[in-house]
């Protein structure tokens, strides 16, 4: 493809090479040029692209473009062939249940028979390929060379995670969503957005920016649904657990096994768990019949998914205990799992063990100790993915949280350590919440990552 093709439409000025320069391949990291690459000098957070312009050209590039990050997706999305043009792509933004909605999306559309794709924080599917993703948003080339591979191997659908800081970052300029789900906005990310008003309006651009062909599906229960398509051009829909609206939907019974599910007026029985799981299901139940799928087919469909990994995943064992591994590392998603799990098994004797990661926002720290104190029989504070700060100075702040002098509490910093004790001194019966990591197989240890797996511990303890 010629370099004037690439560059069509976007602002980026040709700094090597001329209009006609034939390109085989495009990078913005100087470390994939090959000989015959585009690369394209961006100024990142961490480095300056533009300082590698020399290495690129060593390493064999044919051209080199300044672009911005919203000119490196639209020369992703001109290089690729425009992809999402050619799938029916659909797109969640929100602070929780993102990866759970297009994981089960996912999975119920391939059990539709459809051939599907998966953009997602746990991993990147083509078809049933799997590959492995570093960020919840990936790159803009990234994206469009796995939504390129989709259309090539046949691909109908593709689901997609919308960070905030994806959205800010521009990564997924360009691409035509054909419908776009707002499921919550709460306390998260701050770190990087400062302020809430700032994180709420870079979620807002995911619909501003949709097409006036495109469907824009809101959870009205959040009161921030409205926000979120004020001056937004495409057809509005909205489903609700609480209030009426085009979608709506209600639990008549849960236990761990599931929950009865009255939707559109129709009972359905559901293998997940937990009410927030429930408005989960009602936005893919929506989003599915919005696209176009009868409510039948959708409803025998999710009756037969599986709960996506590390999201209310139980393991049983002896002494009647139950360790449920779940995600929850904000304010608002443990307090969900801890009402969950209040209300699916009340009798149990209710144990958290939970801890927040470093560098990150500091500010829920405090505020996810009160809400395990309120609402856990025993807490027991340990480490997440601590990063580069101090495991002990993270508690610290985490201890902040707590009523003074609660018994409640305990603080055992190596997380292991801390599982293997909520197991081994559990009274029989009791229910175990392992929050924070989720999916997650390894913790960050200052810049490393090492092996951790929270089911290979909890299995070897049970």
């Amino acid at each position: 493809m010629k370099l004037s093709e690439i560059i069509k439409g976007t602002n980026a000025a040709i700094l090597h090479g001329s209009p006609a320069t034939e390109i085989g391949s495009i990078c913005s990291d100087s470390r994939k040029c090959v000989p015959g690459s585009l690369f394209i000098a961006v100024k990142g957070f961490g480095a300056d692209g533009h300082d590698f312009i020399p290495a690129a050209v060593e390493a064999g590039a044919a051209a080199v473009v300044d672009a911005s990050r919203r000119d490196l997706a639209l020369c992703a999305d001109n290089f690729y062939g425009h992809p999402s043009g050619k799938l029916q792509l659909v797109g969640i933004t929100g602070t929780n249940g993102k990866t759970t909605t297009v994981t089960l999306l996912y999975n119920l559309f391939r059990g539709l028979g459809y051939e599907c794709g998966l953009l997602s924080t746990i991993a990147n599917y083509v078809g049933p390929r799997r590959s492995e993703t570093a960020n919840t948003t990936a790159d803009p080339i990234t994206i469009n060379s796995l939504m390129a591979e989709m259309v090539e191997t046949g691909c109908q659908y593709c689901f997609m995670e919308v960070s905030s800081i994806g959205l800010e970052q521009e990564r997924v300029a360009g691409l035509e969503f054909r419908l776009a789900i707002f499921s919550n906005l709460t306390h998260d990310h701050l770190d990087y957005h400062k302020t809430f008003a700032e994180y709420l309006r870079c979620k807002k651009l995911f619909f501003d920016n949709l097409g006036k062909d495109a469907t824009a599906l809101v959870n009205a229960d959040d009161k921030n649904a409205s926000v979120m398509v004020q001056n937004c051009v495409a057809k509005v829909v909205s489903y609700s657990m609480r209030s009426a609206a085009d979608h709506c939907c209600k639990v008549m019974e849960e236990s761990f096994e599931g929950m009865l599910m009255r939707i559109d007026g129709v009972e359905t029985w559901v293998r997940l768990v937990g009410r927030h799981n429930a408005s989960n299901l009602l936005a893919i139940y929506s989003a599915a019949v919005e696209l176009g799928t009868p409510k039948d087919e959708v409803l025998l469909a999710l009756s037969k998914l599986e709960a996506a990994p590390g999201r209310l995943e139980v393991i049983r064992g002896r002494r009647d205990l139950a360790v449920v591994i779940d995600y929850a590392h904000t304010p608002d998603a443990l307090q969900n799992v801890l009402e969950t799990l209040r209300a699916v098994a009340p009798k149990r004797e209710l144990i958290c063990l939970f801890g927040c990661g470093g560098d990150r926002d500091r500010s829920k720290r405090p505020e996810m100790a009160a809400i395990a104190e309120k609402l856990a029989d025993k807490v027991i504070v340990t480490s997440d993915n601590p990063r580069t700060e101090d495991p002990e100075a993270i508690i610290d702040e985490i201890m902040t949280g707590f009523s003074k002098g609660s018994r409640k509490v305990v603080r055992i910093t190596k997380r292991e350590e801390a599982i293997k004790a909520a197991i081994q001194f559990a009274p029989d019966g009791a229910t175990i919440l392992l929050a924070g990591k989720g999916h997650e197989t390894y913790q960050i240890i200052g810049t490393v990552k090492n092996h951790f797996d929270e089911r290979e511990i909890v299995k070897t303890v049970l």
